[in-house]
Formats: C-alpha cells, sequence, structure tokens
C-alpha cells in the first residue's frame, strides 16, 4: 500500500513515514505543502492514504484536502489531518472539506496506530 505525508516539517515527514514503514505501507511519498502534494498526484501517485499538516505555506492542509476531493479519482483515499490545531471549528472545518479523520499533534505511536485502523475500519 502506498501513502503520502504532507508536511512542512522534515522531522515530522522523516518520523510518519518510518511510522507507516513499520505498519506496512511499501512506499511512502513525502511533500513539504499542498502544492508538491498536489505535484506528486498529478505525476502519477495513488496513494491510498494521505497524512496531511494544516499549517504550511504555500498551499494548507486544508486547501490541499478540498483540492483533493474535487478531484473523482481521489475519491476514496483516505485523509487524515494531523495538526496543532486544536479548536473545535478546525476539526469540523477539516471534516467538512474532505479529511476522514484528525490527529491532533503532539501524538505517539500508539495513538497514530489507533486512528490508522479507525480509518481502516470504516474505509
Amino acid at each position: 500500500m502506498r501513502a503520502i505525508v504532507v508536511d512542512d516539517s522534515k522531522a515530522m515527514r522523516t518520523i510518519l513515514k518510518r511510522l507507516l514503514l513499520e505498519c506496512g505501507y511499501d512506499h511512502v511519498d513525502e511533500a513539504e505543502n499542498g502544492v508538491v502534494g498536489l505535484d506528486v498526484l498529478r505525476k502519477g501517485a495513488r496513494p491510498g492514504l494521505m497524512l496531511v499538516d494544516w499549517n504550511m505555506p504555500e498551499m494548507n492542509g486544508l486547501e490541499f484536502v478540498t483540492a483533493v476531493r474535487s478531484v473523482p479519482l481521489f475519491n476514496n483515499v483516505v485523509i487524515m489531518m494531523i495538526t496543532t490545531e486544536t479548536a473545535i471549528e478546525r476539526i469540523e472545518q477539516a471534516l467538512a472539506a474532505g479529511a476522514d479523520e484528525y490527529l491532533m499533534k503532539p501524538f505517539n505511536k500508539e495513538v497514530l496506530l489507533e486512528k490508522l485502523e479507525l480509518v481502516k475500519a470504516a474505509s
């Protein structure tokens, strides 16, 4: 299975990539913002999962999720926002834009695994 991590923090991308590989994903693409993430998708990446930060330069996570959900090809891709945005309004915005799940930073491996199991069970 393939995933993409869209986060402006190289350290966070590295951590999430490692965790996804440990969880059985065989390929994890990385993008430092939503613009780069869309480029990765345009070049043919077909992930089953996207982990997306909210606060990024050029194109934030909410804009990225909205753009991805506007393409029917990606309707079945699971999108999880992983962010420091903790306000209930932000969570509602992300879910309304098309995110399937929401994980607040900081988190640990166990919480991420629980969220991944939730979205896997729902899909």
